[in-house]
């Protein structure tokens, strides 16, 4: 009996050895029960060790493939969780990424679209103010041409001469009347004055010189088509006219002078022309 009792208890102690080396301690497994599912990126609690199966424990130097995928299983598992993690992780930053480079575009084209408008606000302001100056000048134009539109100045003359008794135009008349009737044609804001002039005395010069001056005006009116009202016609018979030694003189033979005279109503009238060619069409 004390032989059999020899034998046993070495064998046992033998057996008892690796065992109690492979189990783990209390300290040591205390933070893996501490540990909390927030501690990992899954957000699930971390693997617990294997338990003890069989005589060997963990460690089986004699596994199978049964045990050895169920031992592994739950890595694999765990693997896979985080290949997803990482990958919705991806598509996250890159759908947060192509939102913020299409709000940067956004950004960047409504910045460009107000700073077309703030030209486009600048340009009309400009041609605003230009209106505002054309009107300003064509107002000031007007006031000028209205405050003189009964004052006409002298702009050319001529003379012409009548042989004693004679009251028909001659070809050089007529020539120097087309002279003066052709740079009036379409104008406005002038008027002929035409004054004759006859040797004699009393009514009968009067008369005389009434005639030279009518056959002129009938010639303008009727060759030229100048308005009877642009044309101020008076007879001065034999009346004096002033001299270079400014003593008045009476001439002898007749003879008209023409005078053409002119006020700002044609300025205007250019000025309007020219500020309706510079508006913009």
């Amino acid at each position: 009996m004390s032989n059999r009792l020899l034998i046993i208890l070495p064998l046992a102690a033998a057996l008892a050895l690796p065992a109690a080396a492979q189990t783990p301690s209390s300290n040591s497994s205390q933070p893996a029960s501490s540990a909390t599912a927030s501690d990992n990126a899954t957000g699930k609690a971390p693997l617990a060790p294997p338990s003890r199966e069989g005589f060997w424990g963990r460690i089986n130097p004699f596994a199978r493939k049964n045990y050895v995928k169920r031992q592994t299983e739950p890595i694999r598992d765990r693997v896979n969780e985080l290949d997803e993690l990482t990958s919705a992780n991806s598509k996250a930053i890159k759908d947060t990424d192509q939102r913020a480079q299409a709000g940067i575009k956004l950004a960047s084209d409504k910045a460009s679209e107000a700073d077309q408008h703030a030209i486009d606000a600048g340009n009309k302001a400009t041609a605003a103010q230009q209106s505002a100056q054309q009107v300003t000048t064509r107002v000031q134009s007007v006031e000028t041409v209205v405050s003189n539109i009964d004052q006409y100045k002298a702009s050319n003359q001529t003379e012409i001469r009548f042989r004693p008794g004679q009251t028909v135009l001659s070809k050089n008349a007529k020539d120097a009347i087309d002279q003066m009737a052709t740079a009036v044609k379409g104008q406005h804001g002038y008027i002929f004055e035409v004054q004759g002039f006859s040797s004699g005395q009393g009514q009968a010069a009067i008369a005389t010189s009434q005639k030279m001056a009518e056959s002129v005006v009938r010639y303008l009116v009727l060759t030229h088509d100048i308005p009877v009202y642009r044309i101020y016609l008076v007879g001065m018979g034999n009346a004096p006219v002033p001299s270079d030694d400014a003593k008045p003189k009476q001439v002898s033979g007749g003879r008209v002078e023409i005078s053409l005279l002119k006020n700002d109503l044609e300025q205007l009238a250019s000025t309007s022309t020219g500020d309706q060619a510079q508006q913009p069409k």
